[in-house]
């Protein structure tokens, strides 16, 4: 037979490995900058720009989608052209993917800073970048399909099975996540609300971990471990298993994040049982990958790739048990909005993704410069600051978690709480410290690694056509009683859809009921749109991150319900776009702030914004002093109020030509109510429409009329 040369291209391979290096130390910066803002807001600098809550979303995207995504195609563009034995279908197609995503990060680096943002965690990116995101999406996943369509390689590698569960699954996520209509040309609203906005957002949000920062991710270790141990998977069968349980599981897990919320029970169900049921395909991945090094752990005390690969692994596992471990509704009450979440995140986050991407990064280079390594020793020093970094890190934000929740549910004998809501942020500020101190030591580690692969490429020369040579693929008649798998693993194109019909499904099953069935939300009769005013100031706190920090939701708990009043209820959301539900509870709860219990004078709010210790000593809230001098933008009221209407908002017709009057009498009587405190504010600052948001928050729902009792 005969056989044919040809070159893989490992320059597209070296742009993204150089990519991932960048975004993931600019991303760590950030990362180690807010959370030295948790016990030091000073370190904000007092700027619009640098505060938490816009650094914040910053950070995950630029971890998430810059690093890990950079990452991700740094090895599949090299693991995919040696497992198909073909270089890339299209050279410009793989350099506009590089360019476009390396476009679409710096986007986000400068609008998220900026304040534009959707306000949707993990997907804050404004309605242009997501169209971009979608097109360069499509790029690479055509660039991806037709190289395997050309391959030399009959059966299609357990690696690439999850390449392409990934790309189909992240095109749905993406699409539906980012339904919106926009106002302007940076702003839009969702084309979701409250609940519904909520179980969109956390299908998404979950599976984005799901599926940019798991699958892809374990592609990459059924390439890069095996060729690092030199020896095959430990068993083909539990990959299949693997992978077709994994995204079908996986994509219902969503709603273990909106537990004791305002979301259908039976969505709350469904969320703990799948996520419950995942824990016996990602530990099945784990010791496929573990078992497949099976006599070559000597290797492992040697080969840098492997220690990190190892570590990684027991990272994996350690997240998915803490994962269906935190679904359990007697662990949640517990864990949620409490740092015990930020330290389960970020055991995934520094150990599965950082490890997997440091091993791969210390494999491709010396391979593609045609050389070794230039230090192990470096490589192992890395190896343990990034470990001991990883441990300083988590262990303190578990006791933190600990520590928040078993404080915020004390009572006293009298009944009454035991600890107000700042002791329990003050008594924690040690823990956040030695958090710092642990992502120092990753850090660290990481300019280490940096130092030693470009002595490395210092040593070695470029390869950047790398010969190959297979021979090419035949079509064969099919084969008797072959297996079923065996079959699929010859069509792409039937993977591909038979991906998307797996991981579609519990989409389906969770999301058209709430949609549909209007008895999954019941109407308030007391709720009323936002006002012209309240609707800026809401836009003004999303804008600032605010829902980083505060959750808007009051589970159905004792504590709670004492704390800051009545529970929430689903009809309390129907105009909140998008939900500001919140995820962790940093400052306490503003879901009831202008409720008659909690109300307090727009003089606090004012004086709280521009100095929050003044009112709250030991707060660890950053000054929002800007919001007092930045005058408020109503030339787009118009423009949000018509977008409301085509939501389904009930403004009456032709409201958007009046609408900045109503506006405007009421920041005429806010700023009346400063006065009268002694502060002097124009009514069109903007500290008016924040302050207008924030009293309206709570207060419909304790108009709504009590049910009528007969004494008897």
């Amino acid at each position: 037979m005969q056989v044919e040369k040809f070159y893989y291209d490992n320059r597209i391979v070296r742009a993204f490995g150089y990519a991932t290096i960048i975004s993931g130390v600019i991303g760590m910066i950030v990362g180690l900058w807010v959370a030295i803002q948790i016990y030091y807001p000073a370190a904000s600098l007092n700027l619009a720009m640098t505060t938490f809550g816009r650094l914040r979303p910053l950070h995950t995207n630029a971890i998430i989608f810059a690093f890990v995504g950079n990452a991700c195609f740094t090895g599949i563009y090299y693991s995919l052209q040696r497992l198909c034995k073909a270089r890339m279908w299209s050279d410009k197609l793989s350099w506009l993917h590089f360019w476009g995503w390396q476009s679409i990060i710096a986007g986000a680096a400068i609008t998220l800073p900026l304040g534009l943002t959707t306000g949707a965690e993990y997907a804050e990116l404004i309605w242009p970048i997501d169209v971009a995101i979608t097109i360069i999406w499509v790029v690479f996943g055509i660039n991806m399909m037709m190289t395997i369509m050309k391959r030399r390689e009959k059966h299609i590698y357990v690696a690439i099975w999850f390449y392409i569960g990934t790309w189909v699954t992240v095109a749905l996520l993406h699409i539906v996540r980012s339904f919106e209509i926009p106002y302007s040309l940076t702003g839009s609203y969702p084309m979701f609300a409250g609940v519904q906005d909520a179980l969109v957002q956390w299908w998404y949000g979950h599976n984005a971990v799901a599926f940019v920062l798991t699958t892809p991710v374990l592609g990459l270790m059924y390439y890069f471990l095996p060729k690092a141990a030199n020896r095959p998977v430990y068993s083909y069968r539990l990959s299949i298993i693997h992978f077709w349980t994994l995204i079908f599981l996986y994509i219902w897990a969503g709603p273990h994040h909106l537990l004791y919320s305002a979301l259908p029970d039976w969505a709350q169900s469904l969320g703990v049982v799948f996520s419950v049921m995942l824990l016996a395909p990602s530990w099945g991945g784990m010791l496929n990958g573990l078992l497949t090094l099976r006599g070559a752990w000597d290797k492992v005390r040697e080969e840098p790739v492997l220690k990190f690969m190892v570590v990684a692994l027991t990272c994996y596992g350690m997240a998915t048990f803490e994962g269906p471990l935190l679904s359990l509704k007697s662990v949640n009450a517990i864990s949620h909005f409490s740092d015990w979440t930020i330290a389960h995140v970020h055991i995934g986050g520094l150990g599965w993704n950082g490890f997997i991407a440091f091993a791969i990064l210390y494999y491709m280079i010396p391979k593609m410069w045609g050389t070794t390594l230039y230090s192990k020793k470096l490589a192992a020093n890395h190896f343990w600051l990034g470990t001991i970094g990883i441990i300083i890190y988590a262990v303190p934000l578990y006791w933190a978690g600990f520590e928040q929740s078993i404080m915020w549910k004390q009572f006293t004998p009298e009944g009454q709480l035991k600890f107000d809501f700042m002791q329990t942020v003050t008594n924690i500020k040690p823990m956040y410290w030695a958090r710092s101190i642990g992502g120092t030591l990753y850090l660290t580690g990481t300019f280490i690694m940096i130092y030693n692969l470009w002595k490395t490429i210092k040593q070695g020369k470029f390869i950047a056509n790398e010969a190959a040579e297979a021979a090419p693929l035949i079509k064969a008649a099919p084969v008797v009683k072959e297996k079923w798998h065996r079959i699929i693993e010859r069509k792409p194109v039937t993977m591909l859809v038979l991906s998307l019909i797996v991981v579609a499904i519990g989409g389906i099953v969770q999301m058209l009921p709430t949609f549909l069935v209007k008895s999954n939300i019941p109407t308030i009769s007391s709720v009323k749109p936002y006002t012209p005013l309240e609707l800026q100031g809401r836009d003004i706190y999303v804008r600032e991150g605010c829902y980083t920090c505060h959750s808007q939701m009051i589970r159905p708990f004792r504590d709670e319900v004492a704390r800051y009043g009545e529970y929430s209820k689903a009809g309390e959301f129907v105009y909140d776009f998008p939900h500001q539900w919140g995820s962790k509870r940093t400052g306490p709860d503003l879901a009831r702030e202008g409720a008659d219990k909690n109300k307090r004078p727009d003089s606090w709010h004012y004086t709280h914004l521009y100095d929050p210790t003044s009112t709250s000593p030991g707060s660890v809230m950053p000054r929002y002093i800007w919001l007092l001098d930045n005058k408020l933008d109503t030339s787009n009221t118009p423009a949000k109020i018509r977008v409301m209407q085509k939501l389904g908002v009930p403004y009456p017709k032709g409201y958007d030509k009046i609408a900045n009057q109503d506006l405007m009498k009421q920041a005429n009587q806010i700023a009346a109510n400063l006065k009268k405190e002694n502060i002097e504010s124009l009514p069109d600052a903007e500290v008016i429409a924040v302050i207008a948001y924030l009293q309206r928050l709570g207060r419909d729902i304790q108009n709504e009329p009590k049910p009528i009792t007969e004494n008897k």
